[in-house]
């Protein structure tokens, strides 16, 4: 793989995310056998179509490439990869299954531990965000910026639902205009496009939840990095990350002052 290949690679990116977002909607409202992986873990038939597609599509534009996904066992192989896909065939299973239009499809390929191109895809809206290097973002076809609101207290602030229901952001719901939204990957997404201004969490977040959208965010023009400004680094062999706080500069470094004594959350699904 050659970096000069990514702004085409990212065409083929996109139109494989499209066809993985067919897919799992042919699966919304109908038979879709689910069980539970884990604490509040919820996988579906939709949730494995998807990556079945996703794997032999990407796989197939660089055999060569390592491979993390949700919903594939893994054997760490991907640990010996200069260049690896990082996928999330299904991000918001719960939103899928409740029918709230707030789910999406992710997939980034990252050199080296830094990710290089990153397309999310919400197929309920239809809408796409996606980058690569030498490519620029996109949202909905059109060029995509972080917002510039440099005010916390004017700030609207995209919160993971099931965290907000769990109380975990009860301490600063006074000071904040928090938008509780379905999955992270769409979360990350949209501050890449300018449509919410901060994403934050304090629970640990496994990186298939994460790359694409820290991608995005970045390449975009803004910062994306744990709660004390630490780099995130990808294919981990632990695979998560502590913490994660995305905005533009300005807010980025207000929420991490914000922040700095507030204890990280455990992590639910170790």
């Amino acid at each position: 793989m050659d970096e000069q290949q990514l702004p085409q690679l990212l065409e083929d990116v996109k139109e494989a995310v499209r066809a993985a977002g067919r897919e799992v909607m042919q699966y919304q409202g109908g038979a879709n056998e689910q069980w539970e992986k884990g604490v509040d873990d919820p996988v579906t038939k939709a949730d494995l179509a998807s990556d079945k597609l996703l794997r032999e599509r990407l796989l197939g534009l660089c055999p060569e490439c390592g491979w993390q996904s949700e919903e594939t066992v893994d054997d760490q192989s991907r640990l010996e990869k200069e260049w690896v896909w990082v996928v999330d065939p299904l991000d918001g299973t719960k939103e899928f299954l409740e029918q709230v239009p707030e789910f999406s499809i992710a997939a980034a390929l990252v050199h080296n531990g830094k990710p290089k191109l990153g397309v999310v895809f919400n197929p309920a809206t239809m809408e796409m965000i996606a980058g690569a290097e030498g490519a620029g973002v996109t949202y909905m076809g059109g060029p995509a910026r972080v917002s510039e609101e440099r005010f916390r207290a004017a700030a609207s602030v995209a919160v993971s639902r099931s965290e907000y229901k769990r109380g975990e952001f009860d301490e600063v719901a006074a000071t904040m205009h928090l938008r509780p939204i379905g999955s992270v990957a769409y979360k990350l997404a949209l501050v890449a496009a300018g449509q919410v201004d901060v994403f934050y969490t304090l629970t640990p977040r496994c990186e298939w939840d994460i790359c694409a959208g820290v991608y995005l965010v970045q390449a975009a023009g803004g910062l994306a990095t744990e709660k004390d400004g630490a780099e995130v680094v990808f294919n981990k062999p632990e695979g998560k990350t502590r913490s994660l706080v995305a905005a533009n500069p300005a807010l980025h470094a207000d929420l991490l002052e914000a922040l700095k004594d507030t204890p990280l959350a455990p992590d639910l699904r170790a």
